[in-house]
């Protein structure tokens, strides 16, 4: 009886014995095995697994992952359409801490182990938080080739590997507010004062303009951000989220601050920077950072406090002053997929009733600092319903 045809692929005996497998793709291409087999058994067992995988619409061309992970990657971040920080940021993770491992090797060749040793060594080697950054980096690629068909699965599967646990906050008090402000003197007072009750994050501070202050109504309108990139330059654009976009309501005691700098430092014109450094140019990072170092030790605050933290502060103290977590939540100008719909119906009435609280706290804190009782009066929700 005659040898029976092989209706897939096809093998063949070697001059050493070993044997050689290899079939017609879907794409019309032969493709052989990547390897030789010890016996004919083998080599007909990896093509049924081939077979069931076109069968299934689960194939993938074997040549098409033989793309190395830097020219992908890079090619990746440019397709992203990314903000000018957050590009910044990625590129330079990649050329730091993922391209000196994966970048001249293959898509396809990225294995599970060979992510665990590279995540193993970073850690070792620098923080927490980059290592959980760059993690998160190098997932989102090899995601992005998994729908690319270019690799059959994600080899990023280390459970909580992006997650970063930062370390918990210190809350710098009114005094030490204060003392931050008075310090820095009277150019930076108000954007201290803004960083802490406002609460505004710096780079939204930086893209404040005079038009976006109403003396009247004592309420500050954010629309955009100006991050500092490495460069120096200032990088405009939009908020961090949509919720960024937000008017803030000031409390009472600020006026006289927020007159004073519209008069003395702000640009003059309805669009001119609202803070700007010494030469009337927008202020530098490292410029700031050096001043900033100087008054942080002259009232006591440790040396990891940062000028962001002063948002920690308005949160702390907007909740003592009577503020609902979906209040601060909008004052801060926070969003994520699930606080969306919680925060977004605080009003500018209840913003303003905030405000007044934390006029109420910061004044009396001041008092009692000065050895002054306070002069009684309506408490901040009974003049925000007054006015």
């Amino acid at each position: 009886m005659g040898k029976k045809k092989r209706r897939f692929g096809r093998i063949r005996k070697l001059p050493s014995g070993r044997y050689q497998a290899r079939y017609l793709g879907p794409d019309g291409v032969d493709h052989p095995a990547p390897n030789t087999f010890a016996t004919l058994r083998d080599a007909d067992d990896w093509l049924a697994e081939q077979q069931t995988d076109i069968r299934k619409g689960e194939w993938l061309d074997p040549d098409a992952g033989a793309i190395d992970f830097g020219t992908y990657a890079v090619q990746w971040v440019d397709e992203r359409g990314l903000s000018a920080t957050t590009e910044e940021l990625y590129r330079r993770l990649l050329r730091l801490h993922i391209l000196p491992t994966f970048g001249k090797v293959d898509l396809d060749q990225i294995t599970p182990p060979h992510v665990r040793t590279w995540r193993a060594e970073r850690r070792k080697a620098t923080g927490e938080t980059t290592v959980a950054k760059s993690y998160r980096l190098l997932k989102a690629v090899m995601e992005t080739a998994a729908d690319d068909e270019l690799i059959r699965r994600n080899p990023c599967r280390i459970r909580g590997a992006g997650k970063e646990s930062a370390a918990e906050r210190q809350i710098a008090t009114v005094d030490q507010v204060d003392g931050l402000a008075d310090a820095l003197g009277p150019r930076w007072r108000l954007m201290v004062f803004l960083g802490a009750y406002g609460p505004m994050r710096p780079e939204e501070l930086a893209g404040l303009r005079r038009r976006d202050v109403d003396l009247e109504e004592l309420t500050v309108r954010v629309r955009m951000a100006a991050p500092e990139l490495t460069s120096g330059r200032r990088a405009e654009g939009p908020t961090k989220s949509d919720a960024g976009k937000r008017v803030v309501v000031l409390p009472a005691f600020l006026r006289v601050d927020l007159q004073r700098h519209l008069a003395w430092y702000a640009e003059k014109t309805a669009d001119g920077l609202l803070f700007v450094g010494e030469r009337g140019k927008p202020f530098r990072r490292s410029t700031f950072g050096r001043k900033w170092s100087k008054a942080r030790t002259r009232v006591g605050l440790p040396a990891d406090f940062r000028f962001y933290d002063l948002r920690h502060t308005g949160h702390t103290l907007a909740t003592r002053s009577g503020a609902t977590l979906k209040d601060t939540m909008v004052r801060a100008g926070q969003s994520s997929e699930k606080a969306a719909l919680i925060y977004q119906h605080s009003d500018t009435e209840r913003q303003r009733e905030v405000a007044a609280g934390l006029d109420d706290m910061v004044s009396a804190a001041r008092a009692r600092a000065a050895g002054r009782v306070p002069v009684e009066r309506a408490s901040g929700t009974e003049r925000a319903r007054d006015a």
